[in-house]
């Protein structure tokens, strides 16, 4: 499964010293990924290969216990890479590795 979709990019603070970027996945997106027969992962997980501009890693994305959402983490590198800033539009491929 492949799906693209456009977000924005936050910024969630896990601890003082720690901050971690993301972009969820649209609600109806996420429920057809939901739906997906595949194994159980660690905190429901789901394995994709993402890319976003020139950019292309391997990663996994997980369920947000506040929307329902999947949420993608954005590493420094990537966020970089593209010059993605806190609040500011992305636009996301993802491919589903999983299922």
């Amino acid at each position: 499964m492949i799906i693209e979709f456009d977000g924005d990019v936050f910024r969630w603070d896990a601890r003082d010293d720690a901050a971690w970027f993301f972009t969820s996945v649209p609600p109806e997106l996420s429920e057809e990924i939901r739906e997906i027969p595949r194994p159980y992962r660690g905190f429901g997980s789901v394995r994709v290969r993402a890319q976003i501009g020139g950019t292309e890693w391997t990663t996994s994305i997980f369920p947000s216990s506040d929307s329902g959402s999947y949420v993608l983490p954005l590493k420094k590198a990537v966020r970089d890479a593209e010059g993605l800033a806190d609040g500011g539009p992305v636009t996301v491929r993802l491919e589903v590795l999983d299922g």
